[in-house]
C-alpha cells in the first residue's frame, strides 16, 4: 500500500463520512423536529417503541443520532427511561438500512431500471437535482431537501473512491496477511469497536467495510466479529452525549452499551459454539456487500428480539451502573403530582398545582444561589447541573400549564378561577427568575473564557446585591408557599431597596472603567449581571402583588394603584421595612465606596 492509495482511501473516506453527516443533517431539518415528537408520543409500549426507534433510524441514517436524541429527551424529561429502551433497542434495527443502500452497487444486470437504481449511475443524477434544489431555490424547505440529497450522492461518491482505493490491495500479500488476524474473533470485536468508535457511525463502519470487502480478502469469519464490535463502538456518540446530563440521560447511554455487549456476547458464544460442534459451510468464503448487509441485520435483529423480553432488567442494570447519591433531588415526581384523576375535582388539582409552583419556586430559588457561586470559581460540574435543573423548571411550566387548562371552568367558583389565574401567573415569574439565573451563569462562563475577573471591590459590591436578591426570591417563595399576607409586604421595599442599588453600581461600575481601573472582558458581565438581579426582583415584585391580590380581603385591589401608594411610602409597614433594608444592603455599597 503506497502513499497515494492511502491518501486516496482517506480521501474517499472523508467523502462517505461528510455525505453521511450532510444527509442526517438534512433529513433532520425536512422532519422539522417532529422526529423528537413522534418520539415522546408513541413510546406507550416496548413493541410500538422498538418499531418507531427502527423507523426513525432508518429515516436519519444514524442510531447514534437516535440514541443522542433519546439522551437528551430523558434529560429533558420527556421520555421515561423506561420509554427509552425500545427506542435504543429499535435503533439498532434501523441503522442496518444503510448496509442494503450500499450494497446495490454491486447489481450487474443490463435492464434499464435496475442500471438506473443502481448507485453508480443513481449518484450524479440525485446529485445533480440536489444542486438544483440547494442553490436554485429561495425556499428553506427546498433547500434542506437539496442537502439531503447532496448528501446521499456525496455518500456514494465516498464509497467508489474507497473501492477503488482498495481494489489493487487484492494482490497484496501484506493485506491478506493482516485480514487472517480477522479471524480471531476477539481481535475481530476490538477493530469493529475502535473503528467505528473514531468516526462515530456504525453504518459509516459497516460501509467501511463493504468497500473493504470488495478486495475479495474478508471471509465471513473475519467479518462477523468486525459487525458485532461495530454495534458496539457507535455507542461511544450517546456516550459522550451523556456527559454532563441527568442520572437519566447517563443510564439512557448504559442501556444502549449494555445491550450492544450483551447482545454481542450472546451472539459471539451462539455462532462460535455451532461452529465448532456443527460448522458453517461458508465459514472460510469470501463475503461480498450483501453478505454484510444480511448479517448486520439479521445480528441487531436478533438481539432485539432477545432481549426485550428483558428490558426491565435492563433498565435495572443501567440503574446500579449509575447510582443515585443519597442528597440527589428527585425531579421526577412531578408527572405524580399532576395526576389528570385530579381533575374530577377541581379544588384539588388546584392544590396539587399549587405544590408544583412552589416546587418551581424552590428550585429558581437554589439555582440562583449556585449561579451567583460562580462569580467566584466556575464549576462546570455545578453548571451544568443548573442548566439541568432550569430544564426542569421549563419542563413543569409546560406540563402544568397544560394541566391547569384542563381543570373544568364551567365547576370553579369565584374563588378557585382567581386560584388558577394566580397560579398561572406566579409559575411564569418563577420560571423567568430561573432564565435570568441562567444567564448569569452564562456571564460567568464568558469571563471564564476571557481569563477575566472582578476586582475586590466589584466583587464585594456584586456580592451586597447578591445577597439582597437571594432575601427577596427566600421571602417571596415562603410568602407564596404559606399564604402570608404580611410576610409577602416585605417584597416591595426590598425591591426598591435593589433597584436603588442596582443603579448605583451600575453608574460606579461605568466610572470604573471610563478610569481604566476595570477590563472590558469584566465590564460587561458585571452590568448585565446587575442588570439580570434587578430583573429577579422585578419578577419577585410581581408575585407579591399576585399574593397580596388573591389573600387579600378585597378582591378588587388594583395593582399599578397599590404599587403607587406603597411607593409613594402611604403605608408605614412599606416604610419601615424600606429603611430596614436600606440600612442592611445599600448601606453596604455606601460605606464601601472608595471614593
Amino acid at each position: 500500500m503506497n502513499f497515494f492509495v492511502i491518501v486516496s482511501l482517506l480521501g474517499g473516506l472523508a467523502l462517505f463520512l461528510y455525505g453521511m453527516s450532510m444527509l442526517g443533517t438534512g433529513l433532520e431539518r425536512v422532519s422539522g423536529g417532529r422526529l423528537e415528537q413522534l418520539l415522546e408520543r408513541l413510546t406507550s409500549n416496548i413493541f410500538k417503541s422498538v418499531l418507531l426507534g427502527a423507523i426513525v433510524t432508518a429515516a436519519i441514517q444514524s442510531s447514534s443520532a437516535t440514541t443522542v436524541i433519546v439522551v437528551g429527551l430523558v434529560n429533558s424529561k420527556i421520555l421515561k427511561l423506561r420509554q427509552a429502551v425500545g427506542v435504543i433497542m429499535g435503533a439498532n434495527i434501523g441503522t442496518t438500512v444503510t448496509a442494503h443502500i450500499l450494497r446495490l452497487s454491486g447489481i450487474t444486470s443490463d435492464n434499464f431500471f435496475l442500471q438506473l437504481i443502481k448507485p453508480t449511475t443513481l449518484a450524479p443524477i440525485v446529485a445533480i437535482i440536489g444542486i438544483l434544489l440547494f442553490m436554485g431555490s429561495k425556499r428553506a424547505r427546498f433547500k434542506d431537501l437539496g442537502q439531503v440529497l447532496l448528501g446521499f450522492a456525496i455518500l456514494f461518491t465516498g464509497m467508489f473512491n474507497m473501492e477503488s482505493a482498495v481494489k489493487p490491495l487484492s494482490e497484496s500479500p501484506v493485506f491478506m496477511e493482516m485480514f487472517s488476524h480477522f479471524s480471531n474473533p476477539i481481535i475481530g470485536v476490538l477493530v469493529g469497536a475502535v473503528v467505528t468508535a473514531i468516526i462515530q457511525s456504525s453504518s459509516a463502519s459497516v460501509g467501511i467495510l463493504q468497500a473493504l470487502s470488495t478486495s475479495g480478502q474478508l471471509t465471513f469469519s473475519g467479518a462477523f466479529p468486525i459487525i458485532m464490535g461495530q454495534n458496539i463502538g457507535t455507542c461511544i456518540t450517546p456516550v459522550l452525549a451523556s456527559i454532563g446530563a441527568s442520572k437519566n440521560a447517563k443510564r439512557a447511554a448504559a442501556i444502549h452499551l449494555s445491550f450492544n455487549i450483551i447482545g454481542t456476547i450472546l451472539f459471539l458464544c451462539g455462532i462460535y459454539s455451532y461452529q465448532a460442534l456443527v460448522g458453517f459451510p461458508f465459514w472460510g468464503d469470501v463475503i461480498d456487500k450483501g453478505g454484510i448487509a444480511n448479517f448486520h441485520t439479521l445480528f441487531n435483529v436478533t438481539v432485539t428480539l432477545v432481549m426485550i423480553p428483558f428490558a426491565t432488567q435492563l433498565e435495572k442494570l443501567a440503574c446500579l451502573v449509575v447510582r443515585d447519591k443519597p442528597d440527589d433531588m428527585d425531579m421526577d415526581d412531578e408527572s405524580m403530582v399532576l395526576d389528570e384523576r385530579f381533575l374530577l375535582a377541581p379544588g384539588l388539582a388546584i392544590q396539587h398545582g399549587r405544590n408544583v409552583v412552589v416546587k418551581m419556586g424552590k428550585l429558581a430559588r437554589d439555582n440562583y444561589l449556585h449561579a451567583v457561586k460562580q462569580f467566584y470559581r466556575l464549576d462546570p460540574k455545578e453548571v451544568e447541573r443548573i442548566r439541568e435543573v432550569e430544564n426542569v423548571i421549563d419542563r413543569l411550566e409546560d406540563r402544568l400549564s397544560n394541566y391547569l387548562l384542563k381543570v373544568p371552568q364551567r365547576d370553579l367558583s369565584s374563588n378557585e378561577s382567581r386560584a388558577v389565574s394566580e397560579l398561572l401567573h406566579v409559575m411564569s415569574e418563577f420560571e423567568r427568575i430561573a432564565d435570568y439565573s441562567m444567564n448569569i451563569v452564562e456571564f460567568c462562563e464568558k469571563m471564564h473564557q476571557n481569563e477575566a475577573s472582578f476586582s475586590p471591590q466589584a466583587q464585594a459590591e456584586m456580592d451586597s446585591i447578591c445577597d439582597a436578591v437571594y432575601e427577596i426570591v427566600d421571602i417571596t417563595v415562603n410568602a407564596f408557599e404559606h399564604k402570608d399576607l404580611d410576610y409577602s409586604q416585605c417584597i416591595e421595599p426590598l425591591e426598591e431597596v435593589i433597584d436603588l442599588m442596582e443603579e448605583t453600581l451600575k453608574d460606579r461600575h461605568i466610572e470604573r472603567l471610563r478610569q481604566g481601573r476595570c477590563s472590558v472582558d469584566a465590564a460587561f458581565p458585571f452590568v448585565e449581571s446587575l442588570a439580570c438581579l434587578e430583573r429577579i426582583a422585578d419578577h419577585c415584585s410581581n408575585v407579591g402583588v399576585y399574593i397580596v391580590s388573591h389573600e387579600s380581603p378585597d378582591a378588587n385591589i388594583d395593582f399599578h394603584e397599590y404599587l403607587i401608594t406603597l411607593h409613594k411610602g402611604g403605608t408605614q409597614h412599606y416604610a419601615e421595612n424600606f429603611k430596614r433594608y436600606e440600612e442592611k444592603y445599600y448601606s453596604r455599597i455606601t460605606t464601601d465606596d472608595p471614593e
